[in-house]
């Protein structure tokens, strides 16, 4: 490992919520937005722990509801960086419910969101690079550099938009 980066574990956050009715829609199911709260707080955490200072969202893209959170499911929220650029870092967020009476447990929501670390100034400043330890986490660092340039092309493209 060389100076200037850092394993995955040593920013990884998780965080764990048991859902009320008031979290709730009329379908009985988690609001997407609470659930979306959720997910951009814990990014937040965990790559503010990566860069040891202050962090913006820049996006979030790939956010998928794969299976419902219902009323008394516990939620478990994970996050680690996937990958970093020379100031951004792309943070990988799942979102697993678990029936605290079967102890059934399933993926719920699955998210990519973009930091970027900022200096005392307020201006992007850069941030170690991170090394991947589980083939779960090489598999998601190996592929985020074209996910990073796709998010540079969408950027490219609504700053053309008149």
């Amino acid at each position: 490992m060389s100076e200037n980066s850092k394993p995955t574990s040593e920013s990884r956050s998780t965080m764990m919520q048991l859902i009320f009715p008031s979290d709730t829609n009329y379908h009985g199911t988690m609001f997407g937005g609470k659930v979306m709260e959720y997910m951009d707080k814990i990014a937040a955490i965990t790559s503010m722990r990566h860069a040891r200072g202050p962090v913006v969202t820049a996006s979030t893209d790939s956010l998928d509801f794969v299976a419902p959170i219902r009323v008394g499911d516990v939620i478990d929220v994970e996050a680690y960086v996937t990958w970093t650029h020379r100031s951004s870092m792309e943070i990988y967020v799942k979102v697993e419910t678990e029936n605290l009476y079967t102890g059934e447990r399933k993926t719920a929501v699955t998210a990519f969101f973009s930091f970027v670390a900022l200096d005392e100034n307020g201006k992007p400043k850069p941030v170690a690079a991170v090394i991947p330890e589980t083939d779960e986490e090489r598999a998601l660092h190996d592929s985020a550099p074209a996910r990073y340039e796709l998010r540079m092309q969408r950027k490219r493209d609504r700053t053309d938009i008149k």
